[in-house]
């Protein structure tokens, strides 16, 4: 093992590589359509602030997760527990944020591409889409995932 934690951030590079191949194999190389019938802003409207609200939702409960845990562990020394036995985990919960983050500003990065320019069909790529889809999807994986290897350390 090359540190401690290392386990949970090859987890999170593999659900990520693995969502991503499972996007991308999944769309068949259809066209990407941002606006729901080809109403153009209609993303803007309706989808963007839920997608964006859910993520900072699961953003809020993961960096909330990481402060409590730490700090319960620091506040109570005398716990014969580490932060070493939770490293793992608590890399998955930072590696889902940081995809959480990436969701939200590529997402908006790429409809504000869109509608600059309304007519490109290369305003909004497979590439791009499929990447938005995995940090979205990798983020909530990652989230859940790392409760579950918290309560597996936990409770040992």
């Amino acid at each position: 093992m090359l540190f401690p934690g290392f386990p949970g951030v090859a987890t999170a590079v593999g659900l990520f590589v693995l969502i991503w191949l499972a996007v991308y194999f999944k769309d068949k190389g259809e066209p990407v359509v941002f606006d729901p019938g080809n109403k153009h802003g209609e993303f803007g409207k309706s989808l963007l602030p839920m997608y964006v609200d859910i993520t900072k939702f699961v953003l809020g409960l993961a960096a909330g997760s990481i402060v409590l845990l730490v700090g319960s562990l620091n506040l109570n020394q005398s716990s014969a527990r580490s932060l070493k036995s939770f490293a793992s985990p608590l890399f998955l919960v930072a590696m889902s944020i940081i995809y959480g983050v990436l969701f939200m500003i590529l997402l908006v990065l790429n409809y504000e591409h869109h509608l600059h320019h309304p007519g490109d069909p290369q305003a909004y790529t497979r590439f791009e889409y499929t990447r938005n889809q995995s940090l979205g999807f990798g983020s909530l994986v990652c989230f859940c995932i790392s409760y579950i290897w918290l309560i597996a350390d936990a409770t040992k």
